[in-house]
């Protein structure tokens, strides 16, 4: 069997477990993709410190009516042993980054984590998309990937029903986003409990039940609220909520 054959039926092997039939180029990507993630883990695996995490982001789809989304990315992070900067690798397949997010998203991680006293000169990031056909562009997530990331470098942990919608600026503060309604009721329907919101935002909607809405202004106030345990009290609301 050639190369060329077994690459597609490697791609028709990959269909059958819930991605879409591809074109041979397509289907070439992707597996060029999958390798490269491959070697990334690989390579994190015999670093330092690996972690890997699946978060949410809150987008809006674009053309026709605006609807909030909560969707899925891949977060891979690793201390290497020498000190040659931030390194950061945006993997294309299944889905993919604009190159104005994957610029907005490397800045963040660059700013949250010197707003948390972190040197980045020896971390290695690699981001991909899960969803296969997904583009993800605009910069409202890029707060969510640099607290995701500063976190792991922290040992901590963000737990997977909170999020983050907003930008953050050169002063370390959270910028505001368009579509916070939107993505408020989103985040509400895939049942996450907490959505941070940058405080410049115009609270025009009305707060679902079981889910906390909280305006933040700096990197620090968002990191301690991703990252702090959930109170007995908001325990209680939820379930008499679900009671009610």
């Amino acid at each position: 069997m050639n190369n060329r054959t077994a690459t597609w039926k490697r791609c028709r092997e990959i269909s059958l477990f819930g991605i879409r039939a591809l074109s041979m180029t397509g289907c070439l990507a992707l597996l060029l993709s999958i390798v490269w993630l491959s070697v990334f883990v690989d390579v994190a695996r015999a670093q330092s410190s690996p972690r890997e995490q699946y978060i949410p982001v809150l987008t809006v789809t674009t053309g026709g009516k605006l609807t909030g989304m909560v969707d899925k990315i891949t977060v891979l992070f690793a201390i290497r042993d020498d000190a040659g900067g931030l390194d950061v690798h945006f993997i294309t397949g299944p889905g993919r980054f604009t190159q104005e997010t994957q610029a907005t998203i490397a800045q963040a991680i660059a700013r949250t984590a010197l707003e948390l006293g972190l040197s980045t000169d020896s971390w290695s990031v690699g981001l991909s998309v899960p969803t296969p056909g997904l583009t993800i562009d605009g910069d409202s997530l890029s707060a969510m990937v640099g607290l995701t990331v500063g976190a792991m470098a922290k040992g901590d942990a963000i737990p997977r029903n909170r999020v983050i919608t907003g930008t953050v600026t050169s002063h370390g503060r959270i910028g505001p986003v368009g579509g916070v309604a939107l993505k408020v009721a989103a985040a509400h329907q895939a049942g996450l409990h907490m959505v941070l919101v940058p405080a410049t935002a115009h609270s025009k909607w009305k707060t679902p039940p079981r889910i906390q809405v909280l305006p933040v202004s700096t990197v620090s106030q968002a990191y301690q609220a991703l990252t702090a345990p959930d109170s007995p009290e908001f325990h209680r609301q939820r379930s008499l909520a679900s009671v009610g």
